[in-house]
């Protein structure tokens, strides 16, 4: 066998800033053209493993290391940052924050131009890597011009050009919709093929990222590797729900059926997996068996987009034609490929744009004279990252904040202020600095601010990105009990998972358009429109295919309703 390309033997690290190891005990060998994949939930010290190999630490990140590691031969943590970005290429989970060229060419060949190579060998070899990741026809574009999965491509040729024999991907699905994400994950692997680059994936969409084989996953918890193994003796254990980890949802559904699932069966994807006709029976007893939702009554219309089309610069338009309502009480998905125009119909309904065209109604009155202050008191929009949104450094103090600009006295929005903090589960904290609290809490917190304004709908954009299965669940749980308080929720979502588990609706978005208004699992099982919207289709509907279960649409819409039956009585 080979020499490792990375070794890491008895290895710990632990911040400066930090009063205990980050990672404890670390003993890990990784070979030339392996891929493996890193999983573990936040906090886990995953990023700080990946960081360690980069050598992000300990020379951006200060710290003490003790053990070993050696990376491409070299000793890591006293070698220097310049001599390992010579054999590791990091692709980061933003690519924006990685881009430094004014075009594509020159982003790509930003590592070339510091070692000085001559510029026609320049052009040749930045010519050849775009036509690896299959961006040469965008060479003269800017980067913030092209698309999320565009942007993936020019961050992996960016550290392709090095040659390096290693390939470290950092969440590289959090922001691309489900089609580009697929993409991404055969991109890589082919990547891999042509170059035979060790790849490290970190990533918590598990099901994805198993769209193509992977060697081994390497799982950590608490600055542990509590499994390194194969994805079948992975996937057949119990090890991934233990820790907090999604396992893909036709696992989900072969256990809810009482399938036995072991690695012999290969249930790392739902196509190499081996069902004999017993559990194909099992499955179907268990659909047979399994009592729909009752379908509950349709509330009146509060919200109403009528005919609304849009464009930031004359002459373009980025929305044509929209039209759709929403039911109070509703609580509705908006999905679709990346640019599609999700955020900027957003913008239209929060006033932070105004339509070309078309109206926005709220309970039956049209909104086009009102300020984004008089909106923003009964339409609440949440960004994806709450620091963009958190102003103040107290808790207590952001959540007022808006209330400040209303006519309450000092006591009646002390009063709301606590009851928003106690639904949002965040009173015990409300002395506490916003920079104490997770990602997840800070989640909460812009949550709150917008919650204590007592808005009618709530519209969150990718409420759950880069977020591990049990802080997701967490923030989800939540959403679901301000919609049961009777609060309308609209979430912009590439989160297909997310779709089906939470929303019965989904409005689908592709090219400037509404495509398609209808249940989620017809978002998810109709090939067509799965095509057009860059949607994946769900495993499920593939495993009701093997069973023979017809519809097939049918048992996905069972799983989901008796999914969401089970976590509710958890």
């Amino acid at each position: 066998m080979s020499q490792p390309i990375i070794e890491f033997k008895d290895f710990g690290f632990q911040y400066n800033a930090q009063a205990e190891p980050t990672l404890h005990h670390i003993n890990l060998s990784i070979y030339p053209g392996e891929k493996v994949l890193i999983a573990g939930p936040s906090g886990s010290g995953k990023s700080t493993l990946a960081s360690c190999i980069n050598g992000l630490v300990p020379f951006s990140y200060p710290g003490t290391t003790t053990g070993s590691l050696t990376v491409a031969g070299i000793d890591a943590p006293h070698s220097s940052l310049f001599e390992l970005s010579k054999h590791v290429g990091t692709v980061l989970q933003d690519p924006d924050g990685q881009f430094i060229g004014l075009t594509v060419a020159e982003d790509i060949a930003f590592a070339l131009e510091n070692d000085q190579v001559p510029q026609a060998e320049m052009k040749k070899i930045v010519d050849e890597v775009a036509g690896l990741v299959d961006i040469q026809d965008r060479l003269t574009h800017a980067p913030h011009e092209l698309s999320g999965g565009q942007k993936q491509r020019v961050s992996l040729a960016g550290v392709m050009v090095d040659d390096v024999e290693i390939l470290l991907f950092d969440e590289p699905l959090a922001n691309l919709d489900p089609a580009t994400g697929k993409q991404t994950i055969e991109l890589i692997e082919a990547i891999q093929k042509r170059t035979g680059a060790a790849v490290l994936i970190i990533e918590h969409r598990l099901e994805d990222v198993l769209w193509r084989s992977v060697d081994r996953i390497i799982l950590v918890e608490e600055g542990k590797i509590i499994a390194d193994t194969t994805p079948d003796e992975l996937l057949a254990s119990n090890l991934l729900i233990e820790n907090g980890i999604r396992e893909p949802l036709y696992l989900t559904a072969l256990k809810y059926a009482g399938v036995s699932v072991t690695p012999e069966k290969k249930p790392a994807h739902i196509d190499s997996i081996c069902l004999d006709e017993a559990d194909r029976q099992m499955v179907c007893d268990w659909f047979a068996n399994t009592a729909p939702a009752v379908q509950q009554e349709q509330a009146e219309v509060l919200l109403e987009v009528q005919d609304v089309t849009f464009g930031y610069n004359d002459g373009q338009t980025n929305l044509e034609h929209v039209s759709f309502s929403v039911r109070k009480g509703e609580m509705l998905s908006i999905v679709g490929r990346n640019g599609a125009g999700k955020s900027t119909l957003s913008k239209l309904i929060c006033g932070f744009e105004t339509p070309n065209s078309g109206r926005i109604l709220l309970n039956g009155r049209d909104l086009v004279g009102d300020t984004i202050k008089e909106r923003a008191s009964r339409i609440g929009y949440v960004m994806q990252n709450p620091n963009q949104m958190i102003s103040k450094p107290m808790i207590w103090d952001e959540v007022e904040l808006g209330l400040l600009q209303t006519d309450l006295t000092p006591e009646e929005r002390a009063r709301r202020v606590e009851e928003t903090l106690k639904i949002c589960g965040l009173y015990p904290f409300r002395k506490w600095p916003v920079s104490a609290l997770s990602f997840g809490q800070k989640k909460r917190v812009t949550i709150a601010s917008v919650l204590v304004m007592n808005p009618e709908i709530i519209i969150l954009d990718e409420p759950t990105a880069g977020q591990d299965f049990r802080h997701y669940t967490d923030i989800m749980e939540f959403l679901r009990s301000l919609n049961r308080r009777g609060v309308t929720v609209m979430m912009i979502t590439h989160d297909m998972h997310l779709m089906q588990e939470y929303t019965n609706r989904a409005l689908v978005f592709s090219i400037k358009r509404l495509l398609h208004d209808g249940t989620a699992v017809e978002a998810i099982t109709m090939p067509e429109l799965v095509k057009a919207a860059s949607l994946k289709e769900t495993s499920l509907f593939a495993l009701a295919q093997r069973c023979g279960i017809e519809p097939p649409q049918a048992f996905v819409q069972r799983f989901i309703d008796y999914d969401r039956q089970v976590r509710e009585h958890e």
